[in-house]
């Protein structure tokens, strides 16, 4: 059941997340549009929207702040997009916000990642073989769509092929076309 709930919650975390880092490059990118361009990871985003905040103080940033969060070749041409950047100038009242949702999307990308870690080590001790043979992500989405690692034992291979892919089965089956061949672990 632990697994089952950590695969739920990291699925739904992805889906935050995502929403999250969409909103900052959106709302970030009226002030410094060329960032999203340069940094692409969310996480990395994130860090370098919390250093640099209004984009005329990146100078005086020192060059070895800039080296935790992004290689030393990224963190020149940041400062260089900055010098020349189109965006439109941002209250502080609005350069406050934008850092928060920052340090949000920070935070649950780091829990999102040692929630991947705790699912990875408890699946290699909980189902071992079928870790290895799928990888624990899949492994885990099996488990939890089954409801549990017996019940998933117990089926045949025809039903785990297509586990996942219920609503087209049925869809399939109701319309009188082909039947689906593959579900979560396609």
């Amino acid at each position: 059941s632990m697994i089952i709930q950590a695969v739920g919650l990291l699925e739904d975390l992805d889906k935050e997340l995502n929403n999250y880092a969409m909103r900052l490059k959106e709302w970030y990118s009226w002030h410094f549009p060329e960032l999203a361009r340069i940094v692409t990871d969310n996480s990395t985003y994130a860090q370098c929207v919390n250093l640099i905040g209004m984009r005329h103080t990146v100078k005086e940033i020192k060059q070895g702040k800039f080296d935790e969060v992004v290689p030393e070749e990224i963190s020149t041409e940041i400062k260089e997009a900055a010098e020349i950047s189109m965006g439109t100038e941002i209250a502080a009242d609005d350069e406050k916000n934008i850092k928060r949702l920052a340090t949000q999307v920070y935070n649950l990308s780091q829990y999102r990642q040692n929630l991947a870690e705790y699912l990875k080590n408890r699946m290699a001790a909980v189902a071992p073989n079928l870790t290895i043979l799928i990888g624990e992500l899949v492994a885990a989405k099996l488990i939890a769509h089954s409801g549990s690692l017996m019940n998933l034992a117990k089926q045949p291979a025809s039903t785990i092929q297509i586990l996942g892919a219920e609503k087209a089965l049925f869809r399939a089956l109701k319309a009188k076309k082909n039947t689906p061949k593959y579900g979560l672990i396609y």
